[in-house]
């Protein structure tokens, strides 16, 4: 279902009065953290980890009308484009349509270069197009490191709704399980620890190849469930 403009900007006004997240137990390190793609799934999260201490630049085709909402968020929060989030941010977190994403990587290629770059698109349902035939037959993961070169991939929040991150973020137990996958340990360790402050679980799943269990038509995609039931339905063991 189509998500109006004025639905998003609510939705950011009630993220802006959540208390800071009660499960963040030590302070992580602060990131610069460049959001391309600050719509339904990517402000929410944005927003998050903005009051979890992190400086994050907003960006979007429409970058005016965020505004409003990083004013509320203090100096953390800026606005700017595509190109500007990109060299901001020593991470990226990339929630676009799918469709965008080879302009993405020709665009943005040398701000991207060597950086954590968190791919939160999927193919949309019911496309035929070459792009979404890649998708589906390579993967979604190693499609977008293909026409993302030189980033360091990694596949999160791709899997799940901007309306149950905001709901884990306020949340003591019974936290979101986010699945992530890449080929990058130290990318990967990067994304996890973003999860976390985002007031969720992380669950590396494994490579990027591996990111086909949690994309559309996958068991995990928009599971929005806990830990043990998002191991459950990938048929990985209990954690220890």
């Amino acid at each position: 279902m189509p998500i109006s403009r004025r639905s998003v900007l609510g939705t950011f006004a009630a993220l802006a009065s959540l208390p800071v997240l009660g499960q963040m137990k030590t302070k992580t390190q602060a990131l610069r953290i460049g959001v391309i793609g600050a719509g339904w799934l990517g402000g929410t999260v944005g927003q998050i980890w903005v009051r979890a201490g992190h400086e994050v630049l907003f960006s979007s085709r429409h970058p005016d009308e965020l505004v409003s909402m990083t004013r509320q968020l203090g100096p953390r929060a800026s606005v700017g484009t595509p190109q500007q989030a990109a060299e901001f941010g020593s991470v990226v977190l990339i929630a676009t349509p799918y469709s965008a994403i080879p302009q993405l990587g020709r665009d943005l290629k040398k701000a991207l270069r060597g950086k954590v770059v968190l791919d939160a698109c999927n193919p949309p349902a019911g496309r035929d197009d070459a792009l979404a035939r890649e998708a589906q037959a390579h993967g979604a993961g190693p499609t977008s490191a293909k026409y993302l070169p030189g980033t360091r991939l990694v596949r999160a929040f791709s899997a799940v709704d901007a309306t149950a991150v905001e709901a884990s973020a306020g949340r003591q137990s019974g936290l979101l399980a986010v699945p992530i996958a890449g080929d990058d340990t130290q990318a990967v360790q990067v994304a996890a620890q973003l999860v976390r402050d985002a007031g969720c679980e992380p669950l590396v799943v494994g490579n990027l190849a591996a990111a086909t269990r949690f994309q559309r038509g996958g068991p995990g995609f928009r599971a929005n469930t806990t830990m043990p039931e998002l191991r459950r339905l990938l048929g990985l063991p209990e954690k220890d």
